[in-house]
């Protein structure tokens, strides 16, 4: 089963990439052929539009999201809104190579605030896809997280129970 995960936020000490590179090693654990995406190292360019040429980063990043299974996406709530950066991304993907996919969600916040409308919004774009979507979304604040990696047990055990339980409605559905 291929996986990727997405790490959402543009910033480059971004608390997002820790989670997500946090939720990479431990499905890396798991699966081995897992890919990390990471919005924080600018690689992705700025969508033009269909008909314009793009970097070898940009069109592998678009191919390695189309072509897994599993999408494990993390973005960070910025104006009660996912970031713009996670949206240029999906104008690259191709609506009609991702039906029957299935994602975990993971959005973070500086307080307990706007978790339920960031993942219905999340939710709904990957319904724009066809993508099938865990319904146990983790929701998780900066506090979780101290000297660069999730400190928080408790987060920890949410992450990884979202990946296993994402992991096997991939392998229930396939």
């Amino acid at each position: 089963m291929k996986v990727v995960i997405i790490s959402g936020s543009p910033r480059k000490n971004a608390n997002t990439q820790i989670i997500m590179k946090y939720v990479y090693d431990y499905t890396k654990s798991k699966n081995q052929d897992t890919k990390l995406i990471n919005l924080s190292e600018g690689q992705i360019e700025c969508y033009r539009g269909p008909d314009e040429e793009y970097d070898e980063s940009t069109k592998n990043a678009a191919n390695d999201i189309m072509n897994a299974d599993v999408w494990l996406i993390g973005s960070p709530i910025y104006n009660s809104f996912f970031s713009s950066s996670l949206k240029n991304l999906f104008e690259y993907i191709n609506y009609k190579k991702t039906v029957g996919k299935i994602a975990g969600i993971t959005v973070l916040a500086s307080g307990n605030t706007g978790f339920i409308n960031v993942q219905t919004l999340i939710t709904q774009l990957l319904s724009y896809f066809r993508v099938i979507t865990n319904p146990k979304a983790v929701f998780l604040t900066t506090e979780s997280i101290k000297e660069d990696i999730v400190s928080d047990i408790d987060a920890q055990n949410r992450l990884k129970e979202m990946v296993d339980e994402t992991l096997e409605m991939a392998s229930k559905l396939r």
